[in-house]
């Protein structure tokens, strides 16, 4: 008796812990509460959108990879199934528009072929930081994935069962949606910083790097928004952190469904082999 009233104990507080972590954690972000946005991705059966990803590539190219790299982006992931979509005669024309550092040859430098991976808009650190106020910016390899927002209980128990994993877009979008000219009154900004409401601390060293317009898509189906541009690049982010995220969402589904017809034909088994047995 003693042994169960020190494991029911146990459990207790295994769960008050498990609860009021996510709490506590948002007790220690300073950030406005973000809001979920909708993606083509989400949920159980999501899928990437090609025509978005390709327009977020678009806005990595000519916005964002002046200051981030992505290190683990290699060219020829472009026209990987489930990816953007760009044939193997774009991506090899988009390559050759770089040059890419190769000290195996006599000049040092070269083409860039599909086979590279993206290049680094700096040679190294120090540059990088005497560019960007002090602070390297990350990078964008697998920033969508190690980035969420705050999901307060009991939220966070529901997610297991929605296969919620878009925080890391979620965050992106909202931050890149959330500067402010001014910063509210009582709040200092240093020259060189820029009031954010969902970056934590609100103080980000990052220059609104969004604006109505400022990327031109083809066609008038698609609003030149800073919030249309945000919501692209962020999804451009998730397929570069997880471009496989369709395929194991497939492969899940199908193991669940061999799982629970598995089971049912152990269950028919079982009735056969015991039917006549005396219990």
């Amino acid at each position: 008796m003693k042994r169960m009233t020190s494991f029911v104990r146990s459990a207790l507080v295994a769960g008050l812990v498990l609860a009021s972590g996510p709490a506590l954690a948002a007790g220690e972000s300073h950030g406005a509460p973000a809001e979920r946005q909708d993606w083509t991705f989400g949920g159980l059966f999501g899928t990437y959108d090609e025509n978005q990803l390709q327009r977020g590539f678009q806005i990595f190219r000519e916005v964002c990879s002046s200051c981030h790299s992505a290190n683990l982006l290699a060219f020829r992931n472009l026209e990987e199934d489930g990816g953007p979509g760009f044939t193997e005669g774009q991506v090899k024309a988009l390559a050759a528009e770089y040059t890419v550092q190769d000290d195996t040859i006599e000049d040092g430098e070269r083409p860039g072929i599909p086979a590279d991976r993206w290049p680094n808009p700096f040679p190294d650190e120090f540059i990088a930081k005497a560019a960007n106020n002090g602070v390297v910016p990350p990078d964008f390899s697998v920033l969508a994935k190690a980035r969420s927002i705050e999901s307060p209980f009991p939220i966070w128990i529901v997610n297991y069962f929605t296969a919620y994993q878009e925080g890391g877009p979620d965050y992106i979008y909202n931050l890149l949606t959330g500067y402010h000219e001014e910063a509210p009154e009582g709040v200092d900004i240093a020259p060189g910083q820029y009031y954010n409401e969902h970056f934590p601390g609100n103080k980000l060293s990052m220059a609104p790097p969004l604006a109505d317009g400022i990327v031109d898509y083809e066609g008038d189906e698609v609003p030149e928004t800073t919030e249309q541009y945000a919501k692209d690049v962020a999804a451009f982010m998730m397929w570069v952190a997880d471009p496989h995220l369709v395929h194991r969402k497939e492969t899940g589904f199908k193991v669940m469904l061999f799982l629970v017809l598995f089971a049912g034909l152990l269950y028919l088994a079982k009735r056969k082999l015991w039917t006549d047995v005396a219990h």
